[in-house]
């Protein structure tokens, strides 16, 4: 399997995705972090359906930092429950997985 992930989380308001965002790169969890603006997520919420606008960040990191990326996430999102899903990449370019080793190490 790979050494890269990728992690998608969604926020509700721009601010808080680019709080983590750049909480994620700063503490050298991810390489890098995408928002994508404006997903819309339909989803049952105690008992009810919602559809709501969202922010999806899309994490690239290593996974040797899964663990802690997530630990991340659960203390500093507003939702009780944030989405946390990762995918383990099993291809990339050699000099991308490299930068991502360079920059979070």
């Amino acid at each position: 399997m790979g050494e890269l992930i990728i992690a998608f989380v969604t926020t509700n308001t721009e601010k808080e995705a680019s709080f983590l965002a750049q909480k994620l790169v700063d503490e050298k969890l991810a390489a890098c972090v995408n928002i994508i603006q404006n997903v819309r997520s339909v989803y049952e919420w105690e008992g009810e359906i919602h559809d709501e606008q969202e922010h999806l960040l899309i994490i690239k990191s290593l996974k040797s930092r899964t663990e802690k990326i997530k630990a991340f996430i659960e203390k500093h999102h507003s939702y009780e429950v944030p989405e946390f899903v990762s995918f383990e990449s099993d291809d990339a370019l050699a000099d991308y997985l490299q930068w991502a080793k360079d920059v979070t190490s």
